[in-house]
């Protein structure tokens, strides 16, 4: 009976974790290094970081995601939730914080050590019912899940706050966004105030450099979406539609382990090609189109970002190869000129990225009017991929070893329905060597009209 017992327990135990962390999380001592390192950002001032919450009934639909900075910092996916961390003060840090308080505080901070809580709501079983299991504060396993020496209801925020501030009010760095505007409305109410500055930019600043767990949950959503691609060259051909190509992208890239689209995928023929954020997904699929399909996966909150061009019967036109091979050339000259440490992905200057494949388009090849093509580059070389496919806390500084982005050079005519982008995720690893994640799906189009053809 107690051996019984003992494995219903050690069940339920394992299913609570599975629930809380259904996605697939780093190590615990991971997150804390990244919570540190905050704190060392912080100039002492406590910092409060909110959880999304799980009221939206959109989330019916799309599934509830947690707030990129939360998970970052945490790996915890239970909603509602928040994470206070305050740093180490020494005598002369508490004297000079106090100095900047706002009129009125007093001299009220002293020395204290490094601390954090992790607050969670309370577990309603009821609810559980409809939403699935969550860990709670009065777990006995929420300390070792979740990674924290001190775990609390979020309902004792207010006298947690009050530990670390003056009873007049909180300064705090909060993630003023989305997540933290009710819980901020609430501590207004309990007659609690809180001097605020917004924590995110800090956050994103850490988010730049991503760590080898990181790198390899954007490697599995790019591996993901590449067979999701060459699944939809396969499938193509006249008479499809925009919908069932993107749909089917979708269903590869999801039966691989990604748990949602990392944005909206762009599947546009034709005229369409031309519209950079095509996302209506509607039209048919004709003869002589070209179809950019500007889609990828997320994979355990880590996106990637990946465009092909290819042509709806399988065969290039003479033009349409031609401005393929453009938009190719740019790209392979951005990738040929690379330093880490040196080059840039933004701006005119020599070492810029953009400069060299902008000059490349704009030097080969003409419109109809015999008109450079530097015209129809009309977007940005590239941008951060990490937790958001548009990541945060990139600088224009010198692309360094750990930066995730995007080269993605595209021509986009309309008189003509001709629109071509080709987009791949890179790393710059630890010795700055460019890598591109997404070099198993090809980008030569004979390499594309092949797989087409079924060689």
């Amino acid at each position: 009976m107690k051996r019984r017992l003992f494995v219903h327990l050690v069940i339920v135990v394992v299913l609570i974790a599975t629930a809380a962390f259904a996605l697939e999380r780093q190590p615990n001592q991971t997150y804390r290094a990244r919570r540190e390192a905050l704190a060392k950002k912080a100039e002492g001032a406590p910092i409060l970081v909110f959880a999304a919450g799980e009221s939206d009934l959109i989330e019916i639909v799309t599934g509830f995601r947690q707030d990129e900075d939360f998970w970052y910092l945490t790996g915890v996916n239970t909603p509602g939730a928040a994470v206070l961390i305050v740093p180490a003060l020494d005598e002369a840090a508490a004297k000079a914080m106090n100095e900047r308080m706002p009129p009125g505080r007093g001299a009220t901070l002293t020395p204290r050590p490094y601390s954090e809580v992790l607050l969670l709501p309370r577990r309603n079983r009821a609810a559980e019912r409809w939403t699935g299991a969550k860990v709670g504060p009065d777990d006995a396993d929420a300390k070792s899940v979740t990674g924290f020496e001190r775990v609390a209801p979020i309902d004792t925020l207010r006298e947690e706050l009050g530990r670390v501030t003056s009873p007049l009010g909180a300064f705090a760095l909060v993630n003023e966004g989305k997540s933290s505007k009710l819980a901020l409305e609430w501590l207004k109410h309990t007659n609690f105030s809180v001097h605020s500055r917004d924590v995110r930019p800090l956050v994103a600043s850490l988010r730049v450099i991503k760590d080898a767990g990181e790198i390899e949950l954007i490697r599995k959503a790019t591996d993901a979406s590449v067979e999701a691609h060459l699944a939809a060259w396969k499938a193509m051909k006249p008479g499809t539609g925009e919908r069932q190509i993107a749909a089917l992208m979708q269903y590869e890239f999801e039966r691989r382990g990604c748990e949602r689209p990392a944005y909206g995928p762009i599947v546009g023929a034709g005229f369409n090609s031309t519209v950079l954020h095509y996302d209506e997904d509607s039209g048919p699929i004709n003869q002589g189109d070209v179809i950019v399909m500007d889609v990828g996966g997320e994979y355990s909150m880590y996106a990637t970002d990946i465009t092909r061009t290819v042509p709806a019967n399988g065969k290039f036109t003479p033009r349409q190869r031609e401005i393929y091979d453009i938009v190719l050339g740019a790209q392979e000259a951005a990738i040929r000129i690379f330093k880490a440490g040196t080059s840039t992905l933004t701006g005119r200057e020599e070492n810029s990225l953009y400069k060299v494949a902008y000059d490349y388009i704009n030097t080969h090849g003409k419109d109809v009017k015999g008109q450079p093509l530097g015209q129809y580059f009309i977007h940005g070389l590239g941008h951060m991929v990490g937790l958001n496919v548009h990541d945060p806390g990139y600088d224009g500084k010198a692309l360094v070893p750990g930066i995730v982005f995007t080269l993605e050079p595209g021509i986009y005519i309309p008189e003509e329905k001709i629109g071509v982008r080709i987009e791949d995720t890179f790393l710059v690893d630890a010795g700055g060597k460019l890598v591109r994640l997404s070099e198993k799906l090809p980008r030569a189009a004979e390499e594309i009209e092949k797989v087409m053809a079924g060689k």
